[in-house]
C-alpha cells in the first residue's frame, strides 16, 4: 500500500511540473459558440438545412420516454392507455388532473420548437445577407424558403398548443432572459408570411434536387407550404384563404389519390389504402403519388444516421400478441407491439360503416390466429374474449407495421412517416368549405375520399364539423396528431367526453383549460428579467 501511495504521489508531482511550467494549459479552447454560424456557400447552407430535418425527427422519434406517441393520441376521442402498459409521460394526457406546469411533454415540445426556430433563423439571416455572393438569389431564396417552412411549422405547433408565445426572428447570439409572449395575431402573421414566402420559392415536388439515387423527395416542396398554410388559415378562421390553398394543391396535377394496388407487396393480401403504408411504398418516388410530405427513415444498420432517435410508434399502436401462448412475432402481424395505446370502442365498433376499406383487416386488424408452427391450435382464431382484448389481441391500426428479422425484439423501427398526403388535403378543403356554409361543395370534397374507401356518399345535409372530424379519424387514424387537431378545432373536451368512455384508465379532469398546454415552469423560472405569463388555470 505504501509503495502505491508513493507512486501516485510521484505521478502527481510530474503532472504538477508539466502544467505549472506551461501556462497555455489554462487557455480556454472554444469547441462551440453561442453565436450564429456564418454560412458562406451551398455546402454550408445544405448542411444547415439538413439539420432542420434532423431536428424534425427528434420530435417524431423521441424514445427516452416510450409513451411519447400516446401523449398525442391517448386521452382524446380515439385512444386510451391500458393500465399495465403505461410508460409515464402520457399519464397527464388522460388523467388531466396531473397536467401541470412541470409536465415533461409540454417542456420537451417547447424546447424542441425553439431549437428548430433558432436553427431556421440562422439560415434565414444568412440567406438574406447581401454580402454572401457565392449563391445566386434563386439559390438563397430556395434555402430561405426551406428554413421559413420549418420556422412556420414550429411556430404553428407552438401556437396550436400554447397560444401566445415569444417571437424570435433572429438567431440568438447571447443568453436572453427577458422573453415575453407576443399576441397570437403577431405569431400568426409571421407564420403566414413565412409560408407565403416558402410557397413562392420552394420547388414543386417534381423539381426537387437530385443526388446519385434520384430526386430528394424528402426535402421541402411547394405543396407542403400550401397545405400547412391551409391548416393555419383554418385555425385563424380565414376559411376562404384555406380553401384556395387546398384547391391549388389539388389542381396542380402533381398528386393523385391512390386507387389501385401498387408497389412491393401487390402479391400479398392488401388494398390500395394499405399499400400506402407498406415500407418501400410510402414515398412519392416509390409510387405513392398521394404523398405530399414523407419524413424518410432508414435502417441504421445499413445507413448511418438513418433516423434521429428510436421511433416508438409500432410499439405504442401495435398489439402485444406475442404474450399469448401459441403466438410468434412475425412480419404479417407487424413485428413486436406492446400496446401502449388501445383504440376506443367508438373507433373499433362505431366509426366505420360495413365495407369501408379503411376498416378492412388489411388496415385495422380485428382478428388474430395462432401462428406458432407445430402447435395443435396452429391456424385457429384466438378467442376474442376477456382481458387480453385490452392489449394482447387489441384491435389496432396496421399503419405502423414494420418487422426486421435481425431485430425481432424491435425497440425501434425505421419506417417512414407520411406527414402530409392528398387525402388530408380534401379533408382540409371540406372543413374550409363547411365553415363558409358551402355544404354541397364540402360534401363533394368528402365524397372524393369516401369513394376511394368504398364508403357511402355523404349528402350536404349530413355535413357537420363532427362528421368532418369523424372522417379525419377514419382516414388519418394514427397518422395525424389527433390532440393537435382537436385543440385546433376547439373540440378536445366535447369529443373526448363523448367518445372516450371506457372505465379502464378513464379520462379524468378534462376541462376547457386543456385546450392549451401549460407554459413550462422551467422556462418561466429561467426568464428572470421579464414575466412569461402562464396560461389560465395552470
Amino acid at each position: 500500500m505504501k509503495r502505491n501511495i508513493i507512486n501516485i504521489f510521484c505521478v502527481y508531482l510530474v503532472l504538477q511540473g508539466l502544467y505549472s511550467c506551461n501556462k497555455k494549459f489554462l487557455d480556454e479552447k472554444l469547441y462551440s459558440s453561442y453565436a450564429p454560424e456564418t454560412l458562406t456557400d451551398s455546402l454550408g447552407f445544405d448542411a444547415a438545412s439538413i439539420g432542420l430535418y434532423y431536428q424534425l425527427g427528434l420530435f417524431f422519434s423521441k424514445s427516452d420516454a416510450q409513451g411519447w406517441p400516446s401523449v398525442w393520441n391517448a386521452g382524446t376521442d380515439i385512444a386510451f392507455v391500458p393500465p399495465t402498459q403505461k410508460q409515464g409521460i402520457e399519464v397527464p394526457y388522460y388523467d388531466y388532473t396531473q397536467l401541470i406546469a412541470t409536465d415533461g411533454a409540454a417542456s420537451f415540445t417547447w424546447s424542441w420548437a425553439y431549437q428548430m426556430i433558432n436553427n431556421a433563423n440562422n439560415i434565414i439571416v444568412n440567406a438574406e445577407n447581401s454580402a454572401i455572393t457565392s449563391l445566386s438569389d434563386a439559390g438563397k431564396n430556395a434555402y430561405n424558403g426551406e428554413a421559413r417552412f420549418f420556422r412556420a411549422y414550429a411556430y404553428n405547433t407552438l401556437a396550436t398548443l400554447f397560444g401566445k408565445v415569444p417571437l424570435v426572428t433572429q438567431p440568438l447570439s447571447k443568453p436572453k432572459t427577458d422573453f415575453t409572449r407576443a399576441s397570437l395575431d403577431s405569431v400568426n402573421a409571421l407564420i403566414v408570411a413565412d409560408l407565403t414566402f416558402a410557397a413562392t420559392y420552394l420547388p414543386t415536388i417534381d423539381n426537387l434536387k437530385s443526388n446519385s439515387k434520384g430526386k430528394l423527395y424528402g426535402r421541402a416542396n411547394k405543396a407542403m407550404a400550401q397545405q400547412l398554410l391551409a391548416e393555419v388559415y383554418l385555425r385563424m378562421g380565414k376559411n376562404d384563404l384555406a380553401e384556395a390553398q387546398c384547391q391549388a394543391i389539388i389542381s396542380s396535377g402533381k398528386f393523385s389519390l391512390t386507387k389501385a394496388r401498387y408497389g412491393v407487396k401487390t402479391n400479398l393480401p392488401g388494398d390500395p389504402f394499405s399499400d400506402m403504408f407498406v415500407y418501400g411504398n410510402q414515398r412519392y418516388g416509390q409510387g405513392n403519388k398521394e404523398a405530399i410530405w414523407v419524413m424518410e427513415l432508414e435502417n441504421t444498420a445499413t445507413v448511418v444516421g438513418g433516423y434521429s432517435g428510436a421511433p416508438q410508434q409500432r410499439r405504442n399502436w401495435g398489439a402485444a400478441y406475442y404474450q399469448i401462448t401459441g403466438m410468434t412475432i412475425c412480419d404479417s402481424l407487424g413485428g413486436r407491439g406492446i400496446a401502449r395505446m388501445r383504440l376506443t370502442d367508438w373507433v373499433v365498433y362505431g366509426l366505420y360503416e360495413p365495407g369501408d376499406m379503411r376498416n378492412s383487416e388489411n388496415n385495422l386488424r380485428h382478428k388474430f390466429y395462432y401462428n406458432t408452427a407445430g402447435q395443435a391450435n396452429y391456424g385457429q382464431q384466438v378467442p376474442y374474449t376477456g382481458a387480453d382484448t385490452v392489449f394482447k389481441i387489441a384491435p389496432h391500426t396496421t399503419k405502423w407495421y414494420q418487422y426486421d428479422p435481425n431485430d425481432v425484439f424491435g425497440f425501434a423501427m425505421f419506417k417512414d412517416f407520411i406527414l402530409m398526403r392528398l387525402g388530408e388535403t380534401y379533408l382540409l378543403l371540406a372543413e374550409a368549405q363547411f365553415k363558409q356554409g358551402k355544404l354541397t361543395e364540402a360534401a363533394a370534397s368528402l365524397n372524393v375520399i369516401r369513394a376511394r374507401a368504398n364508403a357511402t356518399p355523404v349528402t350536404a345535409g349530413q355535413v357537420t364539423m363532427d362528421f368532418i372530424l369523424d372522417e379525419r379519424a377514419r382516414e388519418l387514424l394514427a397518422e395525424e396528431n389527433r390532440r393537435m387537431t382537436l385543440m385546433r378545432t376547439k373540440t378536445l373536451v366535447t369529443r373526448t367526453t363523448k367518445y372516450n368512455t371506457q372505465i379502464i384508465n378513464p379520462v379524468l379532469g378534462l376541462t376547457t383549460k386543456h385546450l392549451l398546454l401549460p407554459i413550462p415552469q422551467s422556462e418561466r423560472d429561467l426568464n428572470k428579467d421579464a414575466v412569461l405569463e402562464q396560461n389560465d388555470g395552470y
